[in-house]
């Protein structure tokens, strides 16, 4: 059986939620991260997920890969958009800028400064700068939602669902986030959604 690797509260529950909102035969095996006998290692060399092992023994990962990948196989779900379509375009032009800006340009630096400096008094600054950087880049996801109630269309993709994941790590940030009004109502909606539901139950979220 094709098997999903997350972890819980990680960017993986975009594509743990798609396997509940598309009905998908994919089993979720929970795992650790950053500790070295974590069995996802064996899986994804990177030690990171989501990743997905097909029946075959093939490993896809990244959420910019398997959150397309997962919304084809059911297109009738309609998460997605067809092949050649300027929807569809925009649709990954969203998860590529969220992956690129918001949770490798801001998170990551901001959770983990380490790798960028070896010198742990280098991080405060390194944390500061990243929170800078991501609310310039939530920005200009705030500004788009104005007027719209989801990021393409008018209807829930699986861009929003990813936002969705990144809305949730907000409240923790603290006030300085507090001004990101669409992006939260965004959040709130991609969490009252029952296959989000049943995600942040399955991992311990609710």
């Amino acid at each position: 059986m094709t098997v999903l690797y997350i972890a819980s509260g990680a960017c993986s529950l975009a594509a743990h939620s798609l396997v509940h909102e598309l009905d998908l035969p994919i089993r979720i095996e929970s795992v650790a991260l950053r500790t070295p006998d974590s069995p996802i290692h064996a899986v994804n060399p990177l030690g990171r997920v989501p990743a997905l092992q097909l029946d075959d023994g093939t490993v896809l990962t990244e959420n910019s890969a398997l959150l397309p990948y997962l919304a084809d196989l059911r297109p009738e779900a309609g998460l997605f958009a067809p092949v050649g379509s300027l929807e569809r375009a925009q649709i990954q032009s969203w998860i590529g800028y969220l992956t690129s800006e918001v949770h490798v340009g801001g998170f990551r630096p901001l959770n983990r400064p380490e790798r960028y400096s070896a010198d742990e008094g280098a991080h405060p600054g390194i944390r500061a700068q990243a929170a800078e950087q991501l609310h310039q880049a939530l920005a200009h996801i705030e500004r788009h939602l104005n007027g719209r109630q989801w990021l393409v269309d008018e209807r829930y993709s699986i861009a929003d669902a990813y936002l969705g994941v990144f809305a949730g790590w907000l409240p923790r940030l603290g006030e300085r986030f507090a001004d990101l009004a669409q992006i939260a109502r965004v959040g709130a909606a991609f969490r009252a959604r029952p296959a989000v539901r049943q995600a942040l139950a399955t991992e311990g979220l609710l």
